[in-house]
């Protein structure tokens, strides 16, 4: 009687090991889903919108995932690619994209990348994410010099914040 009682409690301690291992592996398998959806392409039509932050109102996609510029972009054209695409993707779009609340239409635009896909500007600034950045609002790489540039945030008016 005890050994079964022993072996029942062994199946369930098991079986409740096993759901959790599951659990776990669906959550990693769930974040890795979206961040390569996040990543990997464009969105049928981007959407800029302006929100607060500690760095004052700044850019977010439309998702509440903020948006930087990279200084050493020039003329409105990007000169991030490769490793530098990988850890800051660039922020596309597949049609117009699109304003909300507190930003100024007529600052946004479009720019060809060298692999054909269209990225947002804003300001003539393509515009990119950081891969680290997993959660609206988040802003883990303000002000930092990384690929040969410093990476900002932007104002709504266009304007880098430092």
């Amino acid at each position: 009687m005890k050994r079964l009682a022993k072996i029942r409690l062994i199946g369930v301690s098991a079986l409740l090991a096993a759901l959790t291992v599951a659990g776990v592996g669906a959550a990693a398998a769930s974040t890795a889903q979206a961040t390569i959806a996040h990543t990997a392409g464009a969105t049928k039509a981007a959407t800029l919108t302006a929100h607060s932050s500690r760095y004052g109102r700044i850019l977010f996609d439309g998702r509440g995932r903020v948006l930087y510029l990279f200084a050493r972009d020039r003329g409105g054209r990007s000169s991030c690619s490769g490793a530098c695409a990988k850890a800051w993707p660039p922020f596309l779009t597949k049609g117009a994209p699109t304003t909300l609340s507190g930003v100024n239409a007529k600052l946004l635009g479009t720019t060809r990348r060298s692999n054909g896909t269209l990225q947002v500007t804003y300001a003539k600034h393509p515009l990119y994410y950081f891969k680290e950045d997993t959660k609206p609002g988040q802003i883990k790489c303000q002000n930092v010099s990384n690929f040969g540039g410093l990476w900002l945030v932007v104002a709504p008016g266009g304007k880098p914040v430092r």
